[in-house]
């Protein structure tokens, strides 16, 4: 049987200086103060893991000076992570939530980048199409749909598993959840992949693109508003939008970035995730014996692969004001940059917290859904999805053979994959 194994990365040299060059991939071609654990190019090279190391150890508040997006604090423990993400009087949503900056002639908002009251108000109006009723509602149509889209899978041919089961099954979702037309579901994909591109990697070539693209999903969407606002209230997402007290009125920018915000984290935690979790089996075959051995392991095992895989790999504050974190004084408006995908690493923390294991004890001990008043809206709906898909995966499938080298996204804030290729075993 061949298990998958890591492929050796090509080093990438850039000049440092005028005349001399350094591997951007080695975390000790720096001095400390030149750390910049933001560049793109490590995200899609898998080689950001020894800077995070490096400064967990040695510097774990960090001042990164000068990069593209501007001055940046990073973050990079578990405990000084969840002190950030609970202090919402000190350290402020408003202005973004990704270390970019906003693009100047496209300014949206949406209420994960809001503080109290305003984040609450809105929040409470689409909650429900993610509460412990609607998930129960919906687990036998996931199931039904999981069912359909792993027994259309080819036996022994080898496949990209993001576009044939990841991509699919989220975007199934997402039109249930916006009660949007099935037909336009792919629509929904490309929306959130433009939302959250970097532009010339390969999904948009400018800003200007990105801002047409999502100019072109507000105007859907409000012919969707236009219609849902005239019916009877009922259970998707724009008509509890439109019907909601605290957003019935909002203006277009703001119900633009509300739609992003709601496709985006409908996508891409699920949807990385299912991928992440195949890469993880293969990468530790171990537990994937471990797996066969008892599926009952299976909703233990999904908390380990989403703190594992880690999909979106930080989260921004701003500072409110002048305040002192692990020692380091950071200034009133300063930009705070919450690693998750460090703090899930943090040893001191989660024991052996590099290693992908299934039984790990408190597995839902991480830090991929945030937490305090922004804790991902839709983190039991991610479980769910991803539990049932495992549950049927095993049903049919005795081995899921990665056989290539991922390709990961050029960015550092959604951390995921483009391409999985996979060659399945039936029973």
């Amino acid at each position: 049987m061949f298990w998958f194994r890591k492929f050796k990365k090509e080093k990438l040299m850039i000049a440092a200086t005028e005349n001399t060059e350094r591997d951007i991939h080695d975390p000790y071609a720096y001095e400390l103060d030149e750390i910049d654990v933001s560049l793109n190019e490590r995200f899609v090279q898998n080689t950001f893991w020894g800077f995070f190391e490096r400064l967990r150890k040695e510097d774990p508040v960090h001042y990164c000076a000068e990069s593209q997006f501007g001055p940046y604090w990073s973050v990079t423990r578990f405990d000084d992570i969840m002190k950030v993400d609970t202090s919402h009087g000190i350290y402020s949503s408003e202005g973004g939530i990704t270390i970019a900056n906003p693009q100047d002639n496209f300014t949206v908002s949406n209420f994960i980048a809001m503080d109290q009251p305003k984040h609450d108000l809105q929040r409470r109006v689409v909650n429900p199409a993610v509460g412990p009723v609607n998930l129960q509602a919906m687990e036998g149509l996931i199931r039904q749909r999981v069912e359909t889209i792993l027994d259309s899978l080819p036996i022994g041919e080898t496949f990209n598993w993001v576009d044939k089961v990841s991509i699919e099954l989220t975007t199934q979702m997402l039109a249930t959840l916006f009660d949007f037309p099935f037909e336009d579901r792919a629509k929904l994909t490309r929306w959130s992949d433009v939302a959250t591109a970097v532009p010339g990697a390969g999904v948009i070539d400018s800003l200007d693109q990105r801002r047409e693209e999502l100019l072109e999903c507000l105007t859907y969407f409000t012919e969707l508003w236009n219609q849902r606002i005239n019916e009877p209230p009922r259970g998707d997402l724009i008509s509890m939008l439109c019907h909601g007290e605290s957003t019935r009125n909002m203006e277009p920018m703001e119900y633009l970035g509300n739609l992003i915000l709601l496709i985006v984290g409908g996508n891409d935690t699920t949807r990385n995730s299912l991928t992440g979790g195949v890469l993880a089996l293969n990468e530790s075959p171990e537990e994937y014996d471990k797996l066969r051995a008892d599926y009952s392991l299976i909703p233990n095992m999904v908390a380990e692969i989403i703190r594992w895989q880690t999909p979106l790999a930080h989260m921004r504050r701003t500072a409110l004001e002048d305040t002192i974190l692990n020692g380091k004084h950071i200034k009133k408006g300063d930009k705070v940059v919450m690693w998750y995908v460090s703090g899930n690493r943090d040893d001191s923390v989660i024991p052996d917290a590099d290693k992908f294991i299934i039984d790990r004890a408190k597995a839902r001990n991480h830090l991929s859904f945030g937490f305090g008043i922004h804790r991902c809206m839709g983190n039991k709906l991610a479980e769910m999805q991803i539990r049932i898909t495992w549950e049927e995966i095993m049903k049919r499938f005795k081995n899921i053979e990665v056989v290539a080298e991922p390709i990961r996204n050029r960015s550092a804030f959604v951390k995921g994959y483009t391409e999985l290729m996979v060659k399945l075993e039936a029973i």
